[in-house]
């Protein structure tokens, strides 16, 4: 099933994520700079909350739209990498990026993530449920 497949994909991400959080979150507690907390913030609650609340509805329901699930699945890990690594060369900048090259990036992954909200939004309400399997 290909909820399934999306489900362990999603929580290995998440917890790659969740692993990067803490380390940044450790480095600024230790150093005293706090330049990455917007991309620390950011990693843990999208890359590591919503990925694995993701993960744990995949686990659980069966989507009706397969194609859906793909789509939505491609753009949660696209749009979370594009967000959080935009907003990396955004703020902190460490390659020292041309500005405009580095808003771009940081637009274009926070929308891609918007997009896989509303996919999200939208496979909740088209659920297959007991009722409609069962031809209620």
């Amino acid at each position: 099933m290909v909820e399934k497949k999306w489900s362990i994909r999603l929580i290995r991400l998440a917890a790659i994520f969740g692993l990067i959080g803490a380390v940044i979150g450790s480095d600024m507690s230790g150093s005293g700079n706090y330049a990455m907390r917007p991309v620390h913030a950011h990693i843990l609650v999208v890359g590591w909350l919503s990925i694995a609340v993701w993960a744990l509805f995949y686990r659980t329901f069966t989507v009706k739209s397969k194609k859906l699930v793909n789509l939505h699945g491609w753009t949660a890990v696209i749009g979370t990498i594009g967000l959080t690594v935009g907003m990396l060369f955004y703020n902190v900048n460490p390659f020292n990026f041309n500005e405009t090259f580095t808003l771009i990036f940081f637009i274009v992954g926070g929308t891609i993530l918007l997009i896989s909200y509303v996919i999200f939004i939208w496979i909740t309400f088209t659920l297959k449920t007991e009722e409609s399997a069962s031809g209620k």
